[in-house]
């Protein structure tokens, strides 16, 4: 695979093991995950697999959940 960068198209990312771990009942809208085989995360629109990737470092994703879990992103709900 070529370059991967934060905006690229997901489905240059394949098809293959993407995870929905923040589904709920909201009608199909989620954001789906992908561990990278280096060790990053790939997140995108479930509404839109076609639309574009963003990448981020495993220590992005662990401060956002962290960030998620102790209440700093309650203000987006």
């Amino acid at each position: 695979m070529d370059r991967i960068y934060n905006g690229m198209p997901a489905t240059h990312l394949g098809t293959e093991g993407w995870r929905k771990p923040w589904s709920g009942g909201n009608g199909g809208s989620c954001v789906e995950a992908l561990r990278l085989g280096d060790g990053r995360v790939a997140l995108r629109q479930s509404t839109d697999p076609d639309g574009p990737a963003l990448i981020c470092t495993s220590h992005e994703i662990e401060s956002f959940i962290q960030g998620v879990k102790s209440g700093e992103a309650d203000f987006l709900v």
